[in-house]
């Protein structure tokens, strides 16, 4: 995200096209941004579109934050239903576009990549710490956008950035950040483009899911639900409730006593008092008159 990757020739990185009877699709194939058509542009033309299905094929090794996070929002809050199909590969800020779809599509062999925000800076010690303050915010920005939709909590999708993750097509579904994978078909339409072939990934820490590592699992945010087993009708034992008062004989024929107020803390610790206490020593008892001093008795003179 803020970085040139591309090797190609400059080109507009987006088009959208009618399609009769059909969705309107929507292709981005290039960098997000980078001299390129900005997204108010991309947003004035979505915004004509009165469809009720918008298909997305993506593949783009990402591009400017700000221009991808307007692009999110643009698909996100149009009126259509939005199909993203990654067709080869969704990295950096555009993983965050396709994010926008209600229904992600991974074609066979594509991947995506999730990592913290990039940038460049000149400038002298406060302006370098604004961007470094910029960059955390809109990282920590993009990872609400990925544990709002996969689960998990933001500080979860925040490690994964910063290990920069990248998911082959199954990994980005069991991950959450895709619904399927679709098969490619024998014949007909194709991968527009390989991973590698038309990009250099260099500026990545990794050039691609072959040289990066798996991607570590995040454990969802919210909690599953436990089925209880059902126990049917079982024989169940009350247990009594304490005794409050018993009778005994007294001087004067049956007594009640309230045994309520020995059941207070100190009243219950005089009546358990004696558990407490340790067992008397018989070999004690029995030998202790010869320990004894005996008394002596004196006759006055």
């Amino acid at each position: 995200m803020g970085l040139k990757a591309s090797i190609a020739e400059r080109r507009d990185w987006y088009r959208i096209t009618n399609q009769a009877g059909g969705p309107v699709v929507v292709d981005i194939f290039d960098e997000i941004g980078f001299w390129g058509v900005n997204a108010a542009a991309f947003q004035r033309e979505l915004a004509q579109v009165s469809a009720s299905e918008i298909t997305v094929n993506l593949s783009s090794p990402g591009g400017e934050i700000f221009e991808g996070i307007a692009i999110y929002n643009a698909l996100r809050t149009h009126p259509a239903n939005v199909t993203v199909r990654v067709s080869a590969l969704a990295a950096s800020i555009a993983s965050v576009i396709a994010q926008a779809g209600d229904r992600i599509v991974m074609l066979s062999g594509s991947q995506m990549m999730i990592h913290e925000g990039m940038g460049f800076c000149a400038g002298n010690a406060a302006e370098m710490q604004q961007m470094a303050e910029l960059l955390d915010r809109q990282s920590a920005n993009i990872a609400d956008i990925y544990a709002e939709r996969a689960g998990g909590t933001s500080e979860q999708w925040r490690e994964r950035m910063k290990a920069e993750t990248w998911f082959n097509a199954e990994e980005a579904v069991e991950a959450g950040l895709a619904d399927e994978v679709e098969a490619l078909p024998r014949k007909g339409e194709q991968v527009e483009e390989t991973v590698t072939a038309r990009w250099d990934l260099s500026v990545f820490n990794y050039a691609g899911r072959e040289q990066a590592p798996a991607p570590v699992p995040v454990l969802k945010a919210q909690a599953e639900s436990v089925e209880q087993p059902d126990l049917g009708e079982q024989d169940c034992e009350l247990t009594p409730a304490p005794v409050a008062e018993m009778t005994i004989q007294g001087e004067h024929g049956p007594e009640t006593v309230d045994l309520l107020p020995h059941l207070t803390s100190d009243g219950w610790a005089a009546l358990t008092a004696h558990l407490t206490q340790p067992a008397p020593d018989p070999w004690a008892g029995l030998v202790a008159h010869l320990t004894s001093s005996s008394a002596a008795t004196s006759t006055p003179a």
